[in-house]
């Protein structure tokens, strides 16, 4: 079983695979209008305690996509000399371009470090928004940094199964795709390759 993911890790994760198959041969964008960011911030409440009831608008929607283009571009640039998601391969931004979007987004909100201390645990800082500073794409940039900054970015792979378009963790030494669905495809993909008659 995995360990479980730092809660940046989660987040820049995430974020990336708002980006996804749509199931016929296309791509989705989760993050299509401000109802589907309003959705996946939502559904990361945990990660993201300062969003609670926040109804993100055209502005914040489209911050929040410049940060996931950042990101995605990184990760391309991370997996290397990997290929990219296949979604990506077309239309990466420059690695300056994404850095400097990524540190102008975390710049927006100060941050301030945290102690936390468990009874079963030593010491742990953080760094969190400074009190009434909250910014979405700025949180989500700082997440992204934390991630591409620590360990687990260097078991980051992009998944090549066919129809997939996914950023993972690679957890064993044996893994190639985010999950056991896309090996099935990608197995299935090669026998038919080595089984198709040459044509006449």
């Amino acid at each position: 079983m995995p360990p479980a993911q730092p809660a940046d890790t989660r987040l820049a994760l995430d974020l990336a695979l708002t980006v996804r198959h749509d199931g016929h041969g296309g791509i989705a964008d989760d993050l299509a209008g401000p109802e589907g960011l309003a959705a996946w911030i939502r559904g990361h409440a945990d990660d993201l305690p300062d969003t609670a009831g926040h109804l993100p608008d055209a502005g914040d929607l489209a911050a929040v996509r410049d940060v996931r283009a950042a990101v995605r571009a990184l990760f391309a640039h991370s997996v290397r000399p990997g290929e990219p998601s296949p979604a990506d391969a077309a239309r990466l931004l420059p690695v300056p371009e994404a850095l400097d979007r990524l540190n102008t987004a975390a710049a927006r909100t100060p941050t301030v470090p945290v102690l936390r201390w468990t009874p079963d645990a030593g010491p742990v800082s953080d760094r969190r928004a400074a009190p009434g500073a909250g910014d979405l794409a700025a949180a989500l940039a700082q997440a992204a940094i934390a991630f591409l900054t620590g360990p687990d970015r260097h078991r980051l792979r992009a998944c090549h199964a066919p129809r997939c378009v996914r950023y993972f963790l690679k957890d064993h030494p044996r893994q190639e795709w985010c999950q056991p669905s896309c090996g099935n495809r990608a197995r299935v993909a090669r026998h038919h390759e080595r089984h198709r008659q040459p044509a006449t």
